[in-house]
């Protein structure tokens, strides 16, 4: 599991139901118990009593992965291909799903946490990729 100190930009994994495997972008507030919990405040999350206020959360370490380097989910031309896996940007997080098909300039996106498929531009979808034994996985490869 990585250590990430106050100020590190990192993703949160939401673990609640309906939320499950989607990520959201954070920032370290401090380091809790040895590094086992973190205090998190989330880029684009607001408080439920203060929608002007970013939210702040304790969150388990195994909930939290370094942010992707840009170069390894950027697409360059925002080419995908059928049945690739990818990140769609929704609902303020990060969300796995697989492309489904391309009409026009959106692209069609399958979640199987959820049923649902949606399309969206090429900006808001990135390479699917996972934090696993310090370092990044991709799944570029089709299915």
């Amino acid at each position: 599991m990585a250590v990430f100190f106050k100020g590190d930009k990192v993703e949160v994994c939401s673990k609640e139901e309906g939320f499950l495997g989607s990520y959201y972008e954070a920032k370290v507030i401090s380091s809790l118990n040895n590094s086992t919990r973190y205090k998190v405040q989330y880029k684009n999350l607001v408080e439920e009593e203060d929608q002007t206020q970013p939210l702040v959360e304790i969150v388990s370490a195994d909930e939290v992965r370094p942010m992707p380097p840009s170069v390894i989910v950027k697409r360059s031309g925002g080419v995908f291909s059928y049945l690739e896996k990818v990140d769609a940007f929704d609902n303020d997080g990060w969300w796995a799903g697989r492309v489904t098909g391309k009409r026009g300039l959106k692209y069609y996106v399958y979640f199987e946490t959820t049923g649902d498929e949606l399309a969206y531009d090429a900006s808001r979808l990135r390479n699917h990729v996972e934090w696993r034994d310090h370092h990044w996985v991709s799944f570029k490869k089709r299915f």
